[in-house]
């Protein structure tokens, strides 16, 4: 199990459509940017100045919205994820 560290999340990339309703293949770049995916783990949150740990606000199960180029793409246990700060999320998807 992978575990971040700090205010990291997780994230396990959820796949994009590849065609439009019509069924044409959308080039690369015609794609939504902003990407969802859902959290499957978080770190223990940020160490502030005074040395209190302030907790992430996102949790384990949270489907999430981020920025396409957002984050550190890695492979493990044949399955794909992203690693980033929790400032880089856009929203919580509810």
């Amino acid at each position: 199990m992978l575990q971040p560290i700090g205010n990291r999340v997780i994230i396990e990339i959820q796949n994009e459509e590849e065609k439009s309703i019509g069924g044409i293949v959308l080039a690369e770049n015609a794609k939504q940017k902003p990407t969802e995916g859902k959290v499957v783990a978080v770190g223990e949150g940020r160490v502030l100045d005074n040395g209190e740990r302030l907790p992430l606000v996102v949790k384990v199960d949270d489907t999430v919205m981020f920025d396409k180029y957002s984050g550190k793409k890695i492979d493990y246990e044949g399955k794909s994820y992203l690693v980033m700060d929790e400032n880089d999320l856009l929203a919580i998807v509810k």
